[in-house]
């Protein structure tokens, strides 16, 4: 039994010299000096209930009930709810009132029909309580009291962290944590309100024979006509998407049936300005529901949700009622997976098509639902789709939205994330573009704080007609995003800030000093980080360091990298340091040149590998004494994995090893994407890889656009390979014929006394056209190697002379340091040798493509 005990007593023995405890009168005498029951709780005190009983009850009958008539006291914040339960040869409810109910005595009347013998106990939950009460019921001997069996407890509900109780997220396996707490798509969410009514009119639950439950406003009684009141237990903290869903109804014959109303119990801040309201009548015909959503939104302490109703008559012809509660998306850590609804955002009805539910290969659970625009649908016209979120209110700390994307196709266009403000302008958050594969790839944004209500948009450009955009598990949370995976600094800077003698700017590529194309869009409307190093903005010597965010601990070696460019005379100098949160940096990356290549695209790579505790990287630039020099840096990412070695072998399974697609349009104008022969839905692919010999092993494809591709081509750069005397390539082509079989074609070549400092770009030219039905398997695999292999001479080529070009400029560049550059006939190997290719085959178009590219 509970240590807490109930006390006669009287407000003059409550009063201490510092304030009143208690009701100042009791009900009976209505004077200080009337006595009542007083039970409370101490914030030192962890027992949390007690219980009082009456003697034993002979039974009753519907035509002689019992009847009890008592008046609460319940003040306070910490003041809780009482229950009446009747103890028979069972132990069951069958009255409760909750919450806090001012500082005034509420009357309760309780009628006890019992075919037994039994006894009424009194359970206040949890809180204080003060109570007087008259039970008028005939009384047995004690010797003849059943002893009751109790029932079984309700089901523990996983956690003893109060604060786990009613936050809108099921921590427990049955969801016993949030089963009580208001929301009708539980079980038991319906007995989660609790009439907190003082007058004579209150709130009951109905449940029909058809298992429907609502709740409606019934007589009560109490003496006072005020509005009955019904409330949740405490629930949340809310997130900023909280809103919630019913159905009412204010039916019957009279135009004016009453009054409900919605509004929020602040646990800290008391009652809170009505949500919503509704008066009159919402139909004339009983059993019509009106549907309504109203918006929470974000709620940092813990509080009640109460459905207030004033009827102006109560008959059998009336009826105040709501059913069907849900809380929706009021987790603080938002999170939608599109598996059932597209939790709060709408359509766009000013663009030109929709983004639509499609039940296949989602991010959640590999087959769940996503949201999907498919650029191959015939019937999508025009070149946006948007997406819009419900209205945020305004926010003075930043937010972070995450979400997983999935860009695949050919022709797969641009995604954006925008802000959008009640008066139409647009802010611009984050973007991509072309086909990143068919894969889900994870996104932080951070939304700075915001001065008045805001919208968000996803919006898909569709570029072509061959192509997907997808979105899953968006999430929503209060604070700024931890560090972003990577930066391309389209949108923002990511966390990144600039200290020094002069401050690091993020620019477009068309602003002027710096790069002509960023390395992100290779377009001079990309946008990069540049630091100005020439002696009019950063004397020689001088530094300017670019500092990112604190990156989480990984336990794994991890992988840094980035794009920089700098100016080809004296552009200073740039060094990279990994920056504990206590110690001394360390350097890791530093370029000492007093010159730069000039290579296209213009940014080179440099990747490290590094185990990743608390820490920042900086970047920083040195000024080398020249007039309008520049270091600029793009695409800066993290990741979990080691860096790609340069002689590794690469088998895609869990990454392209730093192959990339170029976006940049004069080069190629197709991608080629990673997927599997499982995941792929909408291409022809083949049946298996060549790594594990199955359908879920991956591999790098392009995609048969449906369109008219024949004159166009896709080009897969390597990652920045280092200077070497003798390096093979290895790789397998798996070319389907006409034949109803496939050639699946070892090849490699290898590489002589190439000393790359600048990157190595091997470009896999395909035409996307039909088979011609004449050509063997084998002939067709030796064409595709060939011209592989041609298109690799010819970009070597022109890299040669470009270095002989480079030479020659105002010597800008110099090779010294790389050692000897001559040819040596001696280490190379035919092509015949090295790559096993027909002679006859090799001659042919050997002879074609050299007249054609003399």
């Amino acid at each position: 039994m509970s240590p807490l005990k109930w006390n006669r007593t009287l407000q003059t023995n409550l009063t201490t010299s510092d304030h009143r405890i208690g009701p100042g009168r009791d009900h009976s005498e209505n004077t200080a000096s009337g006595h009542f029951l007083y039970l409370t709780t101490s914030e030192n005190t962890t027992a949390d209930w007690s219980a009082f009983h009456s003697p034993l009850l002979q039974p009753t009958t519907p035509e002689h009930p019992c009847e009890m008539v008592m008046y609460t006291h319940q003040f306070g914040p910490r003041s809780g709810g009482v229950s009446v339960l009747v103890a028979e040869h069972q132990i069951y409810p069958v009255w409760e009132r909750g919450g806090a109910l001012g500082d005034l005595w509420v009357r309760a009347k309780v009628e006890f029909v019992v075919n037994s013998t039994f006894q009424v106990w009194i359970h206040p939950e949890m809180r204080p309580g003060i109570m007087q009460m008259v039970i008028s019921c005939y009384f047995f001997p004690a010797e003849t009291a059943p002893k009751p069996a109790h029932p079984e407890p309700p089901s523990h509900p996983c956690t003893d962290e109060t604060e786990l109780l009613c936050d809108f997220h099921p921590d427990c396996s049955g969801a016993e944590d949030e089963g009580a707490c208001g929301d009708f798509s539980y079980a038991w969410g319906s007995s989660g309100w609790t009439d907190s009514s003082v007058g004579s009119q209150g709130w009951k639950l109905l449940q029909n024979t058809s298992a429907e439950e609502s709740l409606f406003v019934s007589t009560a009684d109490g003496q006072q006509l005020t509005e009955a009141q019904t409330r949740t237990p405490l629930l949340g903290p809310s997130g900023v998407s909280c809103s919630l869903s019913f159905s009412y109804s204010l039916s019957g014959t009279s135009p004016n049936i009453g009054e409900l109303s919605l509004r929020v119990i602040d646990s800290m801040l008391g009652p809170q300005p009505r949500l919503w309201e509704f008066s009159g009548r919402s139909s004339e015909k009983p059993g019509e529901w009106s549907k309504q959503d109203v918006y929470i939104g974000e709620r940092r302490h813990r509080f009640q949700l109460e459905f207030s109703a004033l009827a102006t008559e109560i008959s059998s012809s009336s009826q105040i009622a709501v059913k069907d509660v849900r809380y929706i998306n009021c987790h603080p850590s938002l999170f939608c997976n599109f598996e059932e609804e597209l939790c709060g955002w709408y359509q766009d009805q000013t663009d030109n098509y929709d983004w639509k539910l499609v039940a296949d290969g989602d991010h959640t659970t590999g087959s769940g639902s996503s949201l999907v625009v498919e650029m191959w649908t015939a019937t999508l016209l025009g070149p946006y789709g948007r997406l819009v979120s419900f209205r945020h209110p305004f926010t003075p700390s930043p937010l972070c939205l995450s979400f997983y994307y999935r860009m695949y196709g050919p022709d797969t266009g641009t995604l954006n994330v925008k802000v959008l403000y009640p008066d139409g302008p647009e802010q611009l958050l984050w973007t991509r573009s072309g086909g990143h594969g068919n894969r889900w790839h994870e996104s932080l944004c951070t939304i700075s704080p915001q001065l008045t209500a805001f919208q968000l948009v996803f919006e898909a450009v569709r570029s072509g007609f061959d192509g997907l955009v997808a979105i899953d598990d968006l999430a929503l949370v209060p604070g700024a995003c931890s560090v972003p995976s990577s930066c391309s600094f389209e949108a923002q800077s990511c966390g990144y800030a600039s200290t020094g003698s002069t401050l690091w700017v993020r620019q477009r590529a068309v602003s002027g000093t710096g790069p002509k194309t960023d390395h992100t869009l290779e377009t001079e409307n990309g946008h990069y980080m540049l630091a100005h190093t020439g002696e009019d903005f950063l004397p020689q010597g001088s530094t300017s360091i670019l500092t990112s965010s604190v990156h989480p601990p990984n336990p794994n070696t991890g992988c840094v990298s980035f794009w920089y460019s700098m100016d080809v005379v004296t552009p200073g100098s740039l060094t990279a340091f990994i920056k504990p949160q206590s110690g001394e940096r360390t350097k890791v990356f530093s370029n000492e040149v007093q010159g730069a290549f000039i290579v296209r695209p213009p940014f080179n790579s440099f990747q490290l590998s590094v185990y990743l505790f608390l820490l920042q990287i900086e970047f920083e630039v040195k000024g080398g004494g020249g007039i309008g020099s520049y270091i600029a840096i793009d695409d800066v990412s993290f990741s979990a994995h080691s860096c790609p070695s340069p002689g590794a072998l690469c088998d895609l399974e869990h990454r392209p090893c730093g192959w990339y697609n170029t976006p940049n349009s004069s080069l190629d104008q197709l991608d080629w994407e990673v997927t599997s022969a499982a995941i792929e839905k909408h291409y022809p692919t083949p049946p298996h890889d060549h790594t594990l010999g199955t359908e879920k092993g991956h591999f790098l494809f392009l995609p048969s656009s449906q369109q008219n591709t024949s004159l166009f081509s896709a080009c897969l750069l390597s990652p920045v390979l280092p200077p070497t005397y003798q390096t093979c390539l290895r790789f397998w082509v798996y070319i389907p014929s006409d034949h109803q079989n496939v050639q699946e074609c070892y090849a490699q070549m290898s590489f002589s006394h190439l000393f790359i400092d600048v990157s190595t770009i091997l470009t896999f030219l395909f035409s996307v056209a039909p088979h011609s039905p004449d050509n063997t398997a084998a002939i067709a695999a030796s064409i595709a190697v060939v011209v592989l292999l041609i298109a690799l001479v010819v970009v070597l080529v022109f890299y040669l002379r470009g270095r002989v070009w480079a030479s020659d400029s105002a010597q800008r560049m110099s090779f010294s340091d790389f050692g000897n550059d001559t040819f040596d006939p001696e280490l190379t190997v035919s092509l015949e040798q090295c790559c096993h290719i027909n002679p006859v085959h090799f001659s042919k178009y050997h002879t074609f493509l050299l007249k054609s590219l003399d």
